[in-house]
């Protein structure tokens, strides 16, 4: 590695002279470089160590060794050179160059985002070593079609340790990076503005609307807490201290400073934070005091589902009913641990689900709705009953599935149908040579094609990405009734402080349902 970078035929020889130094950064995960000496230097560094003849000689024995390790080998003739890891940035925040990656607009009651273009990033994982990216595209990137990879390749989007990959029979090496343009769609969110409730030299505490994710996920990324508060409000580095349920609204805090991030996480993990919630239940709870702590097991992490059953782990949740309109009931909710959906689904146990859960309150969980953990239903059946349900009644979304957790659940075939709970436009088909360079004049179209940005961002209409199959695809938006649940966050209390949230609308005893 260093005689190809020294440009040098012997790998342990640099070339000497008044001009030229050791540089420590040659042993920084960037690579090497030679520098020149600073000031009050002699142009021959300090004085050579024992068993070294000068500045020319190999680095030292243990240096050398460093240096030979894995992937920093020198390849042989005819091998492909992999270049060393690049040095990782370990700070929390977004950057502005992230968040000018696209922009919002609004429409019908939505916040919504303008597609844009995102790379996709990631160093060759160990069971990839090996393997060619035809391999792992067919094997692990299944939500596209390999005719997709081979258009994304010819299109220059596709790059392995920033150089175009050309041939997806490429074998894949320890420490390579690759990386992936794609044309990336988000959807939908109400747009009901972030509330800040307090901000001071140690925390933001705000009050998040429902739908909204707290970070980047998934298909979200400006649709979330972190970019709203950073691009509209200018609130950057935050550290999140407790997270909420996408669909679950109110009381959110993040601290500005990993010591305030950790004072406040260290009353998390000792149970010290008194959190109070409020909810809207079907149906006419009991007026005394309801303690459930039935244990909860997470059927699907990529869809978001749990279940009371014993193999679970513990939690408790206090329940106190504050009205009951004949109808349903708004219940203050007390949880003394932090489980996935704790409260969703200890209510659903009770018999008891939020009036518009769209997963605990489904006819997927069976007559009685999973009352007392009665489902009779495989995970693998209940996963494909929530989906099927949401289909029929074009509300998919909601659950944000990406294609490639869906196939698993629905089937291969199931979901490769084109009207499959969407409806398709016309649009040029993808194939390999739809961007295949033939000419001078072909490479600048090319090039136009796969560098195209999302239109006017301050027009109504986005151009379409020819190789992007979610620009085929018209998705029904949900409105925005669809996209609030009746579960908020309405206090928060620490050793130090307490945060509220006033009580939203459909909490109010004079509330009509209509």
């Amino acid at each position: 590695m260093w005689a190809r970078l020294a440009g040098v035929a012997d790998p342990w020889m640099l070339l000497g002279g008044s001009r030229v130094c050791w540089s420590l950064a040659a042993l920084a995960p960037g690579g090497c470089r030679m520098e020149e000496p600073g000031p009050g230097s002699s142009g021959v560094g300090d004085a050579p160590g024992p068993g070294s003849s000068g500045v020319g000689d190999a680095p030292p024995p243990a240096k050398r060794r460093r240096l030979l390790a894995g992937e920093e080998k020198r390849p042989g003739r005819g091998e492909r050179y992999v270049p060393p890891p690049r040095k990782r940035n370990l700070g929390v925040s977004f950057s502005e160059t992230h968040f000018a990656e696209t922009r919002y607009y609004f429409e019908g009651g939505l916040r919504k985002v303008r597609p844009y273009h995102f790379d996709f990033q990631t160093y060759c994982k160990g069971r990839w070593v090996g393997k060619s990216l035809l391999h792992v595209f067919s094997t692990e990137f299944r939500a596209q079609p390999i005719d997709y990879y081979r258009a994304a390749a010819s299109a220059g989007r596709l790059r392995l340790n920033e150089q175009p990959v050309r041939d997806l029979g490429i074998v894949l090496k320890n420490n390579d990076f690759l990386r992936n343009t794609v044309h990336r769609h988000e959807p939908p969110v109400t747009a009901q503005p972030i509330q800040i409730l307090v901000e001071n030299d140690e925390v933001v505490v705000v009050d998040k609307p429902s739908s909204l994710p707290v970070h980047p996920c998934g298909r979200f990324r400006h649709n979330t807490v972190i970019f709203i508060l950073g691009k509209e409000h200018n609130l950057k580095e935050l550290h999140t201290i407790h997270r909420l349920d996408r669909m679950t609204s109110g009381v959110l805090i993040f601290a500005k400073t990993a010591e305030v991030s950790k004072r406040i996480d260290e009353q998390v993990r000792q149970r010290q934070l008194e959190k109070e919630y409020v909810c809207r239940v079907l149906g006419e709870f009991p007026e005394n005091e309801v303690t459930c702590e039935e244990p909860i097991l997470v059927v699907s992490y990529k869809v978001g589902v749990c279940r009371v059953d014993p193999k679970g782990k513990s939690c408790k949740t206090v329940f106190q009913r504050l009205s009951y309109n004949g109808k349903t009931s708004v219940v203050k909710c007390f949880p003394f641990t932090g489980r996935t959906h704790q409260i969703r689904v200890h209510l659903q146990f009770l018999g008891y689900p939020i009036v518009n859960d769209p997963i605990y309150n489904m006819e997927a969980w069976g007559p009685t709705k999973g009352k007392g953990g009665e489902i009779n239903k495989t995970d693998e059946e209940l996963l494909r009953a929530l989906v099927e349900e949401h289909c029929s009644k074009q509300s998919l979304s909601i659950l944000d599935i990406s294609e490639e957790d869906l196939k698993p659940i629905v089937g291969s075939e199931e979901c490769d149908r084109s009207d499959y709970c969407t409806k398709t436009v016309e649009i040029t088909p993808i194939s390999a040579d739809s961007c295949r360079i033939e000419d001078s004049k072909d490479q600048k179209e090319a090039e136009i094609l796969a560098s195209s940005s999302s239109g006017n961002q301050d027009g109504q209409t986005e151009e379409k990405d020819p190789l992007c199959e979610e620009c085929k695809i018209v998705r029904q938006d949900p409105s925005p009734r669809e996209l609030v649940m009746y579960l908020h966050a309405l206090r928060y209390k620490g050793a130090e402080f307490e945060y509220n949230s006033k009580m939203p609308d459909w909490a109010l005893e004079d509330w009509d349902e209509s």
